[in-house]
């Protein structure tokens, strides 16, 4: 993933955020859905084209409990993930 391209989420996609800090993403033109965990969530709501998987997984640092040292593998694959799904796409970084 280069670095000077910061991952977006899908507009589409709906958020829906349930107890415990768990939520569903569902595509509403697929139906598909998928759960996330806590952290997952948070890692979520930073794809607004506007932070670099650098900086998310930094705040992911900052701001998680328990985060390991491998949280930036971690968050590249989920990030790869959802790419996959469909469900996040890449905006160029203002410049």
């Amino acid at each position: 993933m280069s670095d000077n391209k910061n991952p977006i989420a899908n507009p589409i996609m709906v958020l829906r955020e349930e107890f415990d800090d768990w939520a569903v993403v569902f595509n509403p033109d697929t139906g598909q859905a998928f759960g996330l965990n806590p952290t997952s969530v948070f890692i979520w709501k930073q794809l607004d084209g506007k932070n670099s998987i650098a900086e998310i997984v930094n705040m992911v640092k900052e701001n998680c409990n328990n985060v390991p040292a491998e949280a930036e593998e971690h968050v590249n694959k989920f990030i790869e993930q959802l790419t996959e799904q469909g469900l996040v796409g890449y905006e160029a970084a203002k410049v």
